[in-house]
């Protein structure tokens, strides 16, 4: 599909080298963007660019933030696991204060089971090259662990489950570190239908033997890319609560990727939790697209099922996909039927930078939201649900 002209963006190198540029004048929150590079540099929206409150700096810095859904690095390149993080990219993530990262693509086809493994291969290796910085995770006190120990915490997951060619593969995936698994990506697979088929038969005989054993073995169920019927299935077949990781609300934006209230009602009387993403045309249909936007999903799924069921999922590492270098940008737009309905930018302004979670924050302080609600939201629901489901059976 055509999405016509793209704006030049900077390489991933520029602009953290930009970042380091700045590093001189940090302070509470050791990252100030890159205010001190040239002027011509492209600089991010000036939303995100102001110091934020003690208060936000407090609640942030005090919560247990997880991200679930976010790849530590938004790169195509089949080496982008390979090597050592740099000292601008360590201040990066450090100074993100986001605690625990999902960090989990898509894989599918054929090939599914063997890009799953070297997908685990590859990462687990990073994380251990890079210890100084990331904890992988195994059980939840992984997750407190890494806030005590001021790192970051690193949860394998992968957006699909073609993987698990038979029910006896998901006990090996989780022994390789696997906690969490997509049923489907977009489209139809064994287990069940994605979000952009045109029918959606539901959950498979196959993928509710897969959904039981997930659940044997205390690996969390996600349907965040399911169709709406598989997903309604997945969570009346699960034994206990399920994850949409990253989705938003069909009430507010009518995309295929997006939940009905019936589903997110399901899900939380089932005791799982939404994260919401901040990928532009998930989030709205039309300009403006801010962070208010991404609180307004927020605010629907509270008033619909309560705060316990509500989290977020960005569905993008901490610099955004609007600063991909040009070739990936028009691959990842590629890749999806015309129903995604890209537009220019994918990133949510005001919600696109490595201080995200302080944005949100803020604007969640302005909403009225309550300190400790806060923090439920920026990541204590999900470290509820990821207890309970990682519990073996």
């Amino acid at each position: 599909m055509s999405m016509g002209r793209l704006k030049p963006v900077l390489t991933r190198r520029e602009w953290l080298a930009a970042l380091t540029a700045g590093a001189a004048t940090l302070t509470v929150r050791a990252w100030a963007g890159p205010e001190a590079a040239d002027t011509s540099t492209p600089k991010p929206d000036p939303v995100v660019m102001g110091k934020y409150s003690a208060r936000v700096n407090r609640i942030v810095e005090r919560a247990v933030v997880v991200d679930m859904l976010s790849p530590l690095r938004l790169d195509l390149r089949p080496d982008s696991y390979a090597g050592k993080l740099g000292e601008q990219e360590i201040a990066m993530f450090r100074n993100s204060h986001v605690t625990a990262f999902h960090n989990s693509v898509g894989v599918g086809g054929p090939t599914a089971y063997d890009d799953a493994l070297t997908f685990l291969a590859g990462w687990n290796g990073f994380v251990a090259r890079n210890s100084q910085v990331f904890t992988l995770v195994d059980t939840v006190a992984d997750i407190e662990r890494a806030k005590a120990d001021g790192k970051v915490a690193v949860i394998m997951g992968l957006q699909n489950a073609e993987q698990f060619r038979q029910v006896s593969d998901v006990q090996a995936f989780r022994q390789m570190g696997l906690r969490c698994a997509q049923l489907t990506y977009n489209t139809q697979n064994l287990l069940g239908s994605g979000s952009t088929e045109r029918v959606d038969g539901g959950v498979t005989d196959f993928g509710a033997d897969i959904i039981h054993e997930m659940n044997k073995v205390g690996m969390l169920v996600d349907v965040s890319h399911c169709g709406e019927r598989t997903t309604l299935d997945a969570i009346e077949l699960s034994a206990g609560p399920i994850a949409i990781t990253h989705s938003n609300c069909r009430a507010l934006n009518n995309h295929p990727r997006l939940k009905t209230d019936e589903a997110i009602r399901k899900l939380a009387a089932k005791g799982g939790v939404m994260g919401i993403t901040g990928v532009r045309n998930f989030v709205k249909d039309r300009e403006p697209t801010t962070i208010e936007d991404v609180v307004d999903h927020i605010d629907h799924v509270v008033k619909l099922v309560g705060i316990e069921h509500v989290g977020i999922g960005t569905d993008s590492d901490l610099l955004g996909y609007d600063r991909l270098p040009v070739d990936q940008y028009r691959q990842i737009k590629s890749g999806y039927k015309a129903s995604y309905a890209f537009r220019e930018k994918i990133d949510t302004d005001g919600f696109n930078n490595p201080d995200k979670m302080y944005s949100l924050t803020a604007a969640l302080l302005r909403r009225g939201y309550g300190e400790a609600n806060i923090e439920a939201i920026l990541g204590g629901n999900f470290r509820r649900l990821l207890a309970t489901v990682w519990t073996v059976k």
